[in-house]
């Protein structure tokens, strides 16, 4: 039985075809970003979160609409989000939104909002 209740989720642009070390630099931003998001919003969340092992899901949606969609859900469900934008330096135009970032949350939460999102 899984005795994890809390999970942080990582939702990524596949249309943009960055590299992986872009990907996992941006994975890295949204993580950070929307756990502080959450322990500023929801610190209930993030102290059992850290307690639990810091659990991410990374997963994987096909365009910025999807994304937008998916924020749009989980702020309506009260979850904590983080939109990551890239400053341009590499290999993507300043101000691309590449991922989101998702609570921590309690998982029946996150699952509502993520169950249909395949992972990267």
């Amino acid at each position: 039985m899984n005795s994890f209740r809390f999970k942080q989720c990582i939702i990524v642009r596949e249309d943009l075809k960055m590299s992986i070390g872009k990907t996992c630099a941006q994975v890295a931003h949204a993580a950070v970003s929307a756990a502080e998001e959450t322990r500023r919003l929801k610190p209930e969340w993030f102290n059992e979160w850290l307690k639990e092992g810091q659990r991410k899901i990374v997963l994987r949606v096909k365009s910025l609409d999807e994304l937008f969609k998916i924020r749009d859900m989980a702020l309506k469900e009260g979850v904590p989000t983080c939109l990551i934008s890239d400053m341009g330096l590499t290999e993507i135009p300043p101000g691309t939104v590449t991922c989101l970032g998702l609570g921590p949350a309690p998982e029946e939460l996150m699952d509502k909002i993520t169950g249909s999102l395949a992972l990267l």
